[in-house]
Formats: structure tokens, sequence, C-alpha cells
């Protein structure tokens, strides 16, 4: 089978932050396609990656000298290190290098992990690092279309006649993307070895990317969790229930996913909150940031959600779809946009809340192809209550081929939309 080269939106804000910033460093999970990437954009660049054992050990053996035959060999173009949080000395060398040369564009750096989380070097770089998140593709990036602008259009129209026509995508079709994932050269693989590849991607993550954020006691323990989170995403967790199914302490739970949260396995999705609603959930939802890894590790298949069959675990596996397509094009919206839920104490939830502003727009997720007033209900507990002093737009992502008015800025809007923009809306 011959390699698909996706076009990732990111680039343009990785362009923008290499003519801005001294060092560059892009973080996300293995295998997404972050060595690719920077290195299709920079030909001429010196490229090492300290997955390299030698490499590796010859930087920690004298990091300074290291660094000044890479500055020579880059001969004034950007050294690019991949797998650089396997180092635990880089960061304080290229902060020397950086301080005594101001040029920008020094350094693009490509790991699973931020290396600059110590407070000392990140206050001495405060100016000098641009820190960008990579996620796995988006359905914009998978079909080849623009980024998905609907944060945009909810601000400045919010009306339907303003939305790009939703490209024609079956509920079967949108449950095989969900089973397929977002990981490049894993998701076009058979079902079995689609399977077994996400499960060994798991191992790799915690016997390698884990210890180099921290050395746990029990790795072991450590898979369990994450089996668990599989089959939680999209709720909140109770770090108690989780300890107790995997043999660890409360808070030896929260300082795993705190590790499996740095290294974008794990996204916490915060409680919003007006300020005034003191009855409302403050606990975090933790989603598996991609469901290809999250259906493999629960077994999962398309065809246990084929007519007849429990449709239960759908209903996860799509809320979390939902939310990681709206993280993946948060970042390329002109406004900048922070993503919460929202449940008060009798259960009555939004899924996601995204504010800018003085504007909140709510999400809601639906696995079926039919929609009904009932679904918007949560919508007017939520906009009369704690959001009732802000402008509010509701949305239900569902699995049709309609874009339906309910009333009261309220829409229902195929999921498709998150592939319907066309690249010439797409922001310089």
């Amino acid at each position: 089978m011959v390699d698909i080269l996706y076009e990732r939106h990111i680039k343009s804000e990785l362009d923008l932050a290499l003519e801005s910033a001294r060092i560059v460093n892009l973080i996300g999970p293995r295998q997404i396609g972050k060595t690719t990437l920077v290195r299709g954009m920079l030909g001429n660049g010196h490229f090492v990656s300290f997955d390299d054992e030698n490499v590796l050990a010859a930087i920690e053996a004298d990091p300074q000298g290291q660094m000044q035959i890479l500055i020579m060999s880059a001969n004034g173009e950007p050294i690019i290190i991949d797998e650089v949080q396997r180092s635990k000395k880089i960061a304080l060398t290229i902060k020397r290098v950086v301080d005594a040369d101001r040029r920008m564009g020094q350094f693009l750096l490509t790991g699973s992990s931020n290396v600059f989380v110590s407070a000392d070097v990140l206050n001495s770089l405060a100016g000098r690092v641009q820190t960008l998140k990579m996620l796995p593709l988006s359905s914009a990036e998978i079909d080849d279309a623009g980024p998905c602008l609907i944060l945009d259009w909810a601000k400045e129209s919010g009306e339907l006649n303003a939305l790009p026509p939703c490209r024609s995508i079956s509920k079967i079709e949108v449950i095989d993307r969900i089973i397929r994932g977002g990981y490049p050269e894993i998701r076009h693989l058979s079902e079995r070895s689609r399977q077994r590849r996400y499960r060994e991607y798991i191992d790799t993550i915690v016997d390698r990317d884990v210890a180099d954020v921290m050395k746990i006691r029990l790795p072991d323990s450590m898979r369990r969790l994450i089996n668990q989170l599989a089959v939680r995403t999209g709720n909140e967790p109770n770090m108690t229930d989780l300890g107790d199914k995997v043999g660890l302490t409360r808070q030896v739970v929260g300082e795993y996913v705190d590790i499996l949260e740095r290294l974008s396995l794990v996204i916490r999705l915060p409680a919003w909150t007006s300020g005034e609603a003191g009855r409302d959930i403050k606990q975090a939802k933790c989603h598996l940031i991609d469901t290809g890894i999250t259906a493999a590790l629960r077994g999962l298949a398309a065809g246990d959600f084929a007519l007849g069959k429990d449709q239960t675990p759908l209903g996860a596996l799509f809320k979390t779809y939902v939310f990681t397509e709206l993280l993946k094009c948060i970042s390329l919206q002109r406004d900048e946009w922070r993503l919460y839920h929202w449940r008060d104490r009798r259960g009555r939830e939004v899924d996601v809340v995204a504010e800018s502003g003085n504007l909140v727009v709510g999400f809601e997720m639906k696995a079926s192809s039919t929609v009904t007033r009932a679904d918007f209900d949560n919508f007017d507990v939520f906009k009369s209550g704690p959001a009732a002093k802000w402008d509010f737009l509701g949305l239900v992502i569902y699995t049709g081929d309609q874009v339906l008015a309910f009333g009261d800025r309220q829409f229902a809007i195929p999921v498709s939309i998150f592939s319907s923009f066309p690249k010439a809306t797409t922001q310089s």
C-alpha cells in the first residue's frame, strides 16, 4: 500500500512560529506525523533524532560539545531535534544557545511531551519559545478539506445560510471513521491488524514515553488504567473507583493521569462555571485523544454497531470523536476559544461548552441520524440558568444529513460539518 501524505493544517501555525520565536516546540502523541511534517517543511534544516540511542548517549555525555557540532553542521539553518523529550539535559543547553543568539527559528523540536516544564527554564525562556500541539488527523485533513471554522461561524454570524453545505457521509461511514482513528500509518490497516497496532502503540507509550516523563513502579497498573479510561472516555472519572480497579491509590491514579495528559494520550475537559453557579459540578471529564485507540482497547469493531446491536458504547465514542474534532480545529479559529463541559447536580449537562468573550456555544452529541426538540432541553436549562448573562448558541451534532433549525439560535448539524469547510476559507 502506498503511504498517503496528508496536508496538516498546523503547518500554517508552524510557519508563523518559526518567524516569531527562536525555539519552536511541536508536541503531540507519538506516530501522528510530527517528523514527516517537519522534515517536509525544512528540507535544508539539520535533522537529528534522539530515538537514535547513540546520538542520545552522546548528547547526555557532553551536551555542550554535541550542540556545537550540531550548530556547525546546520550552517545557519534550523536544527530539527526529533523525540527531544528523551534527553534530560537538552533544555538548558538550548537555552544557553538562544540566550547568545537572537535569530528566529533556530530550533524546531518535536516530542511527545514538553521538555520545557521546569519553572526555572520556563521563566528564563519567556518570549523565546513557542509551543504548538499537534494531534491525530482531523476529518478535514483526511478528506483534504479546509479546517473546520464552525466557531468562527458561531461568533461572526450564527446564521444557517452562512454555513458551507455539509458533505454527504452516511452513519456507517461515520462509525468506520471513528473506529479507524486518526493515526496516519494505522488507520488504513485491516481491522485485526489495526487493533493490534493500536494496542502495541499503548505498550510503546507505557514502556518508553512514560519513562521519559517519570519513572513509574507499576507499568502494568498504568496499562490497566489506560484500559479503564478507554471504557470511561467522555466521563468524569472517580479516582478512588479507578484505583480500586487497577490496584493503585487515589493519589497515584491522579499522578498517572497527569502523565498521560502530558503525553497527549488523555485530555481533561474542565467544568464550566459562570462564577455564580455554585451548585454546578466541578469535576473534569477525561477523553482519550483518539477514538481508534479507544475502540481497539475496548475490542470494538464497526460490526458491533450494526442494526439491533447495543448502541451504548457508540454514544461515548461519538462524544469523544466530536470533542477531539473541536480540539483539533480550535487553534485555527480567528479568536481565542476555551472548551469546557457543564453538568448540574440533577444530571442535566452540556457535552462541550466553547467560550470566547461573552459568547458560549453549547455542543450536544447524538450518535443517531434523527433529532427531536427534546435533544435541546439541556440547552434551555443552561442558557436560562448559569449562562443567562451570556450570549448563547446551541448545536446538536448528529449523524443525519440535514441542517435543521429548532428556534432561538439552536440548530442540529450533521457531524460531516467538520470536513465541509472549503480550503478557500483557510486563514493566511
